[in-house]
């Protein structure tokens, strides 16, 4: 599959962003989301000892479980692309930048699950709506997969 090709964000590209926007978008945050924080807290006090955000694996997981070869990514739903089909279609600003932007994070996403796959691991991904819909749930399929 050839890689997506993501134009830069810049307005000579011919990409426009309001202050607004701009000051909204730097508070995003990839790393220590509340989701993927409960999710860690719930693990934590399960006995489950795991690195996070192992940076000496593909993708670098959120969340990895060594012992058990188990990986665990919370992903948000806009960057890694739920329900793209449908959500694709509403996005109406710059949609030359952030179409080809998070189709490229969903084919990166298949990739590094891929490779993990090859190396030996088992890989779990959650939506972040998922963890905190069930959070009990979630650290179910987790203790699952350690047995």
């Amino acid at each position: 599959m050839a890689k997506i090709n993501v134009p830069r964000f810049n307005a000579g590209a011919g990409f426009t962003t309001t202050e607004e926007r701009s000051v909204l978008m730097s508070k995003i945050c990839s790393t220590q989301t509340k989701p993927e924080l409960l999710l860690r807290k719930s693990l934590w006090a399960k006995g489950i000892r795991y690195r996070v955000n192992y940076k000496k694996l593909p993708g670098c997981p959120d969340i990895v479980i060594d012992k058990n070869k188990v990986i665990v990514f919370v992903d948000g739903e806009f960057w890694h692309g739920y329900n793209w089909e449908i959500k694709k279609t509403k996005i109406k600003s710059n949609r030359n930048f952030w179409i080809p932007k998070i189709e490229r994070n969903i084919q990166r996403d298949k990739e590094n699950n891929k490779v993990l796959r090859n190396m030996g691991f088992t890989i779990i991904r959650f939506w972040e709506h998922q963890i905190k819909k069930d959070l009990k749930g979630c650290v179910d399929i987790i203790l699952e997969k350690l047995n």
